[in-house]
Protein backbone atom coordinates (compact mmCIF):
# COMPACT_ATOMS: atom_id res chain seq x y z
CA UNK A 1 0.00 0.00 0.00
CA UNK A 2 3.17 2.42 0.30
CA UNK A 3 2.64 3.28 -3.01
CA UNK A 4 -0.72 5.22 -2.77
CA UNK A 5 -0.26 8.51 -1.26
CA UNK A 6 -2.22 11.84 -1.15
CA UNK A 7 -5.79 12.24 -0.53
CA UNK A 8 -8.14 13.42 -2.91
CA UNK A 9 -10.92 15.33 -3.20
CA UNK A 10 -13.73 15.30 -5.74
CA UNK A 11 -15.00 18.77 -6.45
CA UNK A 12 -18.04 18.59 -7.70
CA UNK A 13 -19.38 21.54 -10.57
CA UNK A 14 -22.40 23.18 -11.91
CA UNK A 15 -22.35 25.53 -15.03
CA UNK A 16 -18.60 25.14 -14.29
CA UNK A 17 -18.39 26.56 -10.72
CA UNK A 18 -17.24 24.52 -7.53
CA UNK A 19 -20.35 23.48 -5.50
CA UNK A 20 -19.74 24.40 -1.47
CA UNK A 21 -19.76 20.85 -0.88
CA UNK A 22 -16.77 19.94 -3.53
CA UNK A 23 -14.80 22.52 -1.62
CA UNK A 24 -15.78 21.04 1.91
CA UNK A 25 -13.96 17.86 0.67
CA UNK A 26 -11.00 19.60 -0.40
CA UNK A 27 -10.65 21.58 3.43
CA UNK A 28 -11.03 18.59 4.85
CA UNK A 29 -8.51 16.53 2.56
CA UNK A 30 -6.45 19.55 3.71
CA UNK A 31 -6.66 18.13 7.21
CA UNK A 32 -5.80 15.30 6.42
CA UNK A 33 -3.57 15.38 4.48
CA UNK A 34 -1.20 17.73 6.66
CA UNK A 35 -1.39 14.85 9.05
CA UNK A 36 0.42 12.43 7.13
CA UNK A 37 2.68 14.52 5.05
CA UNK A 38 0.95 14.18 2.35
CA UNK A 39 -0.71 16.33 -0.92
CA UNK A 40 -4.59 17.29 -0.86
CA UNK A 41 -5.10 16.71 -4.67
CA UNK A 42 -8.64 18.20 -5.81
CA UNK A 43 -10.25 16.75 -8.53
CA UNK A 44 -12.25 18.60 -11.19
CA UNK A 45 -14.45 16.95 -14.08
CA UNK A 46 -16.60 19.21 -16.12
CA UNK A 47 -16.66 21.65 -18.82
CA UNK A 48 -15.09 25.12 -18.72
CA UNK A 49 -13.85 24.49 -15.36
CA UNK A 50 -11.07 27.09 -14.83
CA UNK A 51 -13.34 28.72 -12.06
CA UNK A 52 -13.69 25.81 -10.28
CA UNK A 53 -10.46 24.44 -10.57
CA UNK A 54 -9.08 28.19 -8.78
CA UNK A 55 -11.53 27.55 -6.17
CA UNK A 56 -9.86 24.59 -4.82
CA UNK A 57 -6.63 25.96 -5.03
CA UNK A 58 -7.73 28.64 -2.58
CA UNK A 59 -9.61 26.22 -0.48
CA UNK A 60 -6.00 24.32 0.40
CA UNK A 61 -5.53 21.99 -2.59
CA UNK A 62 -1.32 21.60 -3.65
CA UNK A 63 -2.70 20.09 -6.92
CA UNK A 64 -5.34 20.00 -9.01
CA UNK A 65 -6.87 17.63 -11.82
CA UNK A 66 -8.67 18.56 -14.14
CA UNK A 67 -11.11 16.33 -16.51
CA UNK A 68 -12.68 18.79 -19.00
CA UNK A 69 -14.79 18.15 -21.83
CA UNK A 70 -17.97 18.03 -24.16
CA UNK A 71 -18.69 14.23 -22.50
CA UNK A 72 -18.73 15.92 -19.26
CA UNK A 73 -20.80 19.06 -19.31
CA UNK A 74 -23.82 17.25 -17.37
CA UNK A 75 -23.35 15.06 -14.58
CA UNK A 76 -23.79 11.85 -16.23
CA UNK A 77 -22.75 8.74 -13.48
CA UNK A 78 -21.48 6.35 -16.12
CA UNK A 79 -19.40 8.88 -17.48
CA UNK A 80 -18.07 10.40 -14.47
CA UNK A 81 -17.28 6.60 -12.89
CA UNK A 82 -15.69 5.75 -15.66
CA UNK A 83 -13.08 9.33 -15.73
CA UNK A 84 -12.43 8.51 -11.87
CA UNK A 85 -11.05 5.09 -12.24
CA UNK A 86 -9.09 5.98 -14.77
CA UNK A 87 -7.36 8.92 -12.57
CA UNK A 88 -7.67 6.28 -9.88
CA UNK A 89 -5.29 3.89 -11.27
CA UNK A 90 -3.05 5.92 -13.01
CA UNK A 91 -2.23 8.33 -9.70
CA UNK A 92 -2.87 5.90 -6.57
CA UNK A 93 -4.10 8.11 -4.49
CA UNK A 94 -4.46 6.87 -0.46
CA UNK A 95 -7.63 8.40 -0.19
CA UNK A 96 -11.13 9.97 -1.81
CA UNK A 97 -13.14 11.91 -0.28
CA UNK A 98 -16.86 12.83 -2.07
CA UNK A 99 -19.44 14.54 -0.79
CA UNK A 100 -22.92 13.41 0.13
CA UNK A 101 -24.89 14.75 -2.37
CA UNK A 102 -27.28 13.17 -5.18
CA UNK A 103 -24.49 12.58 -7.54
CA UNK A 104 -22.41 11.71 -4.92
CA UNK A 105 -24.12 9.07 -3.47
CA UNK A 106 -24.68 7.33 -7.57
CA UNK A 107 -21.13 8.11 -7.87
CA UNK A 108 -19.13 6.63 -5.12
CA UNK A 109 -20.45 3.29 -4.47
CA UNK A 110 -19.92 2.44 -8.49
CA UNK A 111 -16.34 3.68 -8.69
CA UNK A 112 -15.57 1.71 -5.06
CA UNK A 113 -16.97 -1.79 -6.95
CA UNK A 114 -15.03 -1.14 -9.50
CA UNK A 115 -12.12 -0.60 -8.01
CA UNK A 116 -12.37 -3.21 -5.24
CA UNK A 117 -12.39 -0.97 -2.05
CA UNK A 118 -14.28 -0.13 0.40
CA UNK A 119 -17.03 2.67 1.00
CA UNK A 120 -18.00 4.51 4.53
CA UNK A 121 -21.12 6.55 3.32
CA UNK A 122 -22.89 9.20 4.83
CA UNK A 123 -19.53 10.04 7.41
CA UNK A 124 -20.00 12.92 10.19
CA UNK A 125 -16.30 12.89 10.53
CA UNK A 126 -13.10 12.04 9.17
CA UNK A 127 -9.95 11.72 11.66
CA UNK A 128 -6.71 9.49 10.07
CA UNK A 129 -4.27 8.09 12.31
CA UNK A 130 -0.83 9.66 11.77
CA UNK A 131 1.05 6.79 11.99
CA UNK A 132 -0.62 4.35 9.45
CA UNK A 133 -2.72 6.58 7.02
CA UNK A 134 -5.53 4.39 8.00
CA UNK A 135 -8.89 6.89 8.07
CA UNK A 136 -11.19 6.69 11.19
CA UNK A 137 -14.80 7.18 9.32
CA UNK A 138 -17.54 7.97 11.87
CA UNK A 139 -20.94 7.28 9.97
CA UNK A 140 -24.66 7.32 12.29
CA UNK A 141 -26.69 3.82 12.12
CA UNK A 142 -29.83 2.55 13.60
CA UNK A 143 -31.26 5.62 12.22
CA UNK A 144 -28.83 7.99 13.59
CA UNK A 145 -29.28 6.79 17.21
CA UNK A 146 -25.63 5.19 17.34
CA UNK A 147 -22.45 6.08 15.86
CA UNK A 148 -19.93 3.47 14.07
CA UNK A 149 -16.87 3.90 13.41
CA UNK A 150 -15.51 2.61 9.75
CA UNK A 151 -11.95 1.63 8.89
CA UNK A 152 -10.25 0.22 5.56
CA UNK A 153 -7.15 -1.41 6.53
CA UNK A 154 -6.36 -2.92 3.40
CA UNK A 155 -8.02 -1.51 0.59
CA UNK A 156 -6.65 1.53 -1.20
CA UNK A 157 -8.00 4.02 -2.04
CA UNK A 158 -10.10 4.60 1.14
CA UNK A 159 -13.34 6.08 0.21
CA UNK A 160 -15.72 8.00 1.90
CA UNK A 161 -18.61 10.37 1.60
CA UNK A 162 -19.18 13.32 3.77
CA UNK A 163 -21.99 15.16 4.79
CA UNK A 164 -22.11 18.69 3.54
CA UNK A 165 -20.97 21.23 6.30
CA UNK A 166 -19.15 18.79 8.29
CA UNK A 167 -15.67 20.54 7.08
CA UNK A 168 -16.48 24.18 7.15
CA UNK A 169 -14.65 26.39 4.40
CA UNK A 170 -13.43 29.45 6.39
CA UNK A 171 -12.15 32.26 4.03
CA UNK A 172 -10.51 31.46 0.55
CA UNK A 173 -6.88 32.20 -0.04
CA UNK A 174 -6.87 33.71 -2.82
CA UNK A 175 -2.94 34.39 -3.32
CA UNK A 176 -2.13 30.52 -3.14
CA UNK A 177 -0.82 28.89 -6.31
CA UNK A 178 -0.87 25.15 -6.93
CA UNK A 179 -0.30 22.88 -10.03
CA UNK A 180 -2.89 22.23 -12.40
CA UNK A 181 -2.65 19.02 -14.26
CA UNK A 182 -5.12 18.70 -17.17
CA UNK A 183 -6.23 14.98 -18.55
CA UNK A 184 -7.89 14.34 -21.59
CA UNK A 185 -9.71 11.38 -20.84
CA UNK A 186 -12.27 10.08 -23.85
CA UNK A 187 -15.51 8.17 -22.77
CA UNK A 188 -15.68 5.27 -25.14
CA UNK A 189 -19.01 4.71 -26.73
CA UNK A 190 -21.68 2.88 -25.18
CA UNK A 191 -20.28 3.93 -21.99
CA UNK A 192 -23.02 6.19 -21.15
CA UNK A 193 -26.46 4.56 -21.35
CA UNK A 194 -28.47 7.26 -20.30
CA UNK A 195 -29.52 10.57 -22.05
CA UNK A 196 -30.65 13.87 -20.38
CA UNK A 197 -34.45 14.11 -21.93
CA UNK A 198 -34.97 17.64 -19.92
CA UNK A 199 -33.27 20.19 -16.96
CA UNK A 200 -35.64 21.45 -14.55
CA UNK A 201 -33.72 23.96 -12.33
CA UNK A 202 -34.47 24.19 -8.96
CA UNK A 203 -35.71 27.82 -8.49
CA UNK A 204 -35.65 28.54 -4.24
CA UNK A 205 -37.15 31.36 -2.01
CA UNK A 206 -34.19 33.04 -0.07
CA UNK A 207 -31.64 30.76 1.54
CA UNK A 208 -30.39 27.41 0.23
CA UNK A 209 -32.03 24.50 2.42
CA UNK A 210 -28.44 22.75 2.60
CA UNK A 211 -26.73 26.08 3.47
CA UNK A 212 -29.19 27.33 5.71
CA UNK A 213 -27.74 27.44 9.36
CA UNK A 214 -31.67 27.28 10.43
CA UNK A 215 -34.20 24.97 8.95
CA UNK A 216 -37.52 24.97 10.02
CA UNK A 217 -38.80 21.59 8.58
CA UNK A 218 -42.90 20.14 8.34
CA UNK A 219 -44.56 16.85 7.86
CA UNK A 220 -47.64 15.06 8.04
CA UNK A 221 -49.26 16.79 11.09
CA UNK A 222 -48.76 20.32 9.85
CA UNK A 223 -51.98 19.38 7.90
CA UNK A 224 -51.88 21.35 4.94
CA UNK A 225 -50.33 23.26 2.21
CA UNK A 226 -51.63 26.48 3.83
CA UNK A 227 -49.99 25.10 6.98
CA UNK A 228 -46.36 25.38 5.38
CA UNK A 229 -47.30 29.16 4.96
CA UNK A 230 -46.38 29.71 8.89
CA UNK A 231 -43.57 27.64 8.46
CA UNK A 232 -42.17 30.34 5.88
CA UNK A 233 -42.77 33.08 7.73
CA UNK A 234 -40.91 31.46 10.39
CA UNK A 235 -38.01 30.77 8.82
CA UNK A 236 -38.01 33.88 7.12
CA UNK A 237 -37.41 35.89 10.33
CA UNK A 238 -34.66 34.00 11.52
CA UNK A 239 -33.21 33.81 7.67
CA UNK A 240 -33.51 30.39 7.10
CA UNK A 241 -35.20 27.36 5.17
CA UNK A 242 -38.21 25.57 5.03
CA UNK A 243 -37.58 21.55 4.77
CA UNK A 244 -40.50 19.15 4.96
CA UNK A 245 -40.92 15.19 5.60
CA UNK A 246 -41.84 12.62 2.71
CA UNK A 247 -44.73 12.22 3.63
CA UNK A 248 -45.52 15.94 3.45
CA UNK A 249 -43.60 15.78 0.00
CA UNK A 250 -46.40 13.34 -1.14
CA UNK A 251 -49.00 14.57 0.11
CA UNK A 252 -48.20 17.46 -2.49
CA UNK A 253 -47.57 20.31 0.21
CA UNK A 254 -44.47 21.27 -0.81
CA UNK A 255 -41.79 20.65 -3.49
CA UNK A 256 -39.94 18.18 -3.45
CA UNK A 257 -36.70 20.30 -3.43
CA UNK A 258 -37.53 20.93 0.47
CA UNK A 259 -37.69 17.22 1.49
CA UNK A 260 -35.28 16.15 3.76
CA UNK A 261 -33.98 12.71 4.69
CA UNK A 262 -32.62 9.38 3.26
CA UNK A 263 -34.22 9.87 -0.06
CA UNK A 264 -33.96 14.06 0.06
CA UNK A 265 -31.38 16.36 1.03
CA UNK A 266 -29.23 16.11 4.11
CA UNK A 267 -28.78 19.15 6.29
CA UNK A 268 -26.52 19.82 9.09
CA UNK A 269 -28.10 23.44 10.04
CA UNK A 270 -27.04 24.99 13.77
CA UNK A 271 -30.65 24.85 14.47
CA UNK A 272 -33.51 22.45 13.15
CA UNK A 273 -36.82 22.74 13.96
CA UNK A 274 -39.15 19.64 13.28
CA UNK A 275 -42.74 20.32 13.48
CA UNK A 276 -45.38 17.90 13.05
CA UNK A 277 -42.65 15.23 12.11
CA UNK A 278 -43.05 11.97 13.46
CA UNK A 279 -39.02 10.88 13.70
CA UNK A 280 -39.24 7.82 10.92
CA UNK A 281 -35.88 6.51 10.42
CA UNK A 282 -35.55 7.53 6.30
CA UNK A 283 -36.37 11.31 7.54
CA UNK A 284 -33.50 11.50 10.69
CA UNK A 285 -31.04 9.96 8.30
CA UNK A 286 -31.04 13.71 6.33
CA UNK A 287 -30.62 15.73 9.48
CA UNK A 288 -29.35 13.70 12.38
CA UNK A 289 -25.92 15.83 12.08
CA UNK A 290 -28.08 18.84 13.57
CA UNK A 291 -26.68 21.25 16.50
CA UNK A 292 -29.71 21.68 17.95
CA UNK A 293 -33.47 20.03 17.26
CA UNK A 294 -36.40 21.16 18.49
CA UNK A 295 -39.71 19.10 17.98
CA UNK A 296 -42.50 20.17 18.20
CA UNK A 297 -45.20 17.08 17.97
CA UNK A 298 -48.92 16.74 19.59
CA UNK A 299 -48.08 13.22 20.26
CA UNK A 300 -45.49 13.32 22.95
CA UNK A 301 -44.84 9.38 21.96
CA UNK A 302 -43.46 10.40 19.00
CA UNK A 303 -39.80 9.14 17.83
CA UNK A 304 -38.71 12.85 17.10
CA UNK A 305 -38.53 13.86 20.54
CA UNK A 306 -35.92 10.84 21.19
CA UNK A 307 -33.67 12.67 19.24
CA UNK A 308 -34.17 16.15 20.23
CA UNK A 309 -33.08 18.70 22.58
CA UNK A 310 -35.73 20.41 23.34
CA UNK A 311 -39.78 19.10 22.27
CA UNK A 312 -42.98 21.24 22.73
CA UNK A 313 -46.02 18.83 22.92
CA UNK A 314 -48.22 20.49 21.43
CA UNK A 315 -50.84 21.66 18.27
CA UNK A 316 -48.91 23.17 15.53
CA UNK A 317 -51.16 25.50 14.23
CA UNK A 318 -51.40 26.96 17.81
CA UNK A 319 -47.07 26.50 18.56
CA UNK A 320 -46.06 28.18 15.49
CA UNK A 321 -47.85 31.86 15.36
CA UNK A 322 -46.96 31.77 19.28
CA UNK A 323 -43.49 30.97 18.34
CA UNK A 324 -43.44 33.19 15.37
CA UNK A 325 -44.42 36.18 17.49
CA UNK A 326 -41.84 35.69 20.50
CA UNK A 327 -39.26 35.49 17.54
CA UNK A 328 -40.50 38.89 16.41
CA UNK A 329 -40.46 40.41 19.50
CA UNK A 330 -36.85 39.22 19.85
CA UNK A 331 -36.05 40.89 16.50
CA UNK A 332 -37.56 43.99 16.94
Amino acid sequence: MSEHKNIWAFVETENGKAKKVGLEMVVGGRKLADAVGEKVVAVVIGSVTDDAAKAAVSYGADQVIVVDGADYADYNTEAYTYALEQLVNKYRPAALLLGVTINGRALAPRLAARLKTGLAADCMSAEIDASTGVIQWTRPVYGGNSLSVVECPEARPQMGTVRASVFKCGDPDTARTAEIIKEDIAVPAGTIRTTIVEKITEVGEGVKLEDAEVVVAGGRGIGSAEGFDQLKELAALMNGAVGASRAAVDANWISQVAQVGQTGKTVTPKLYIAVGISGAIQHLAGMTGSGCVVAINRDGDAPIFDVSDYGIIGNAKQVIPALTEAVRKLKA
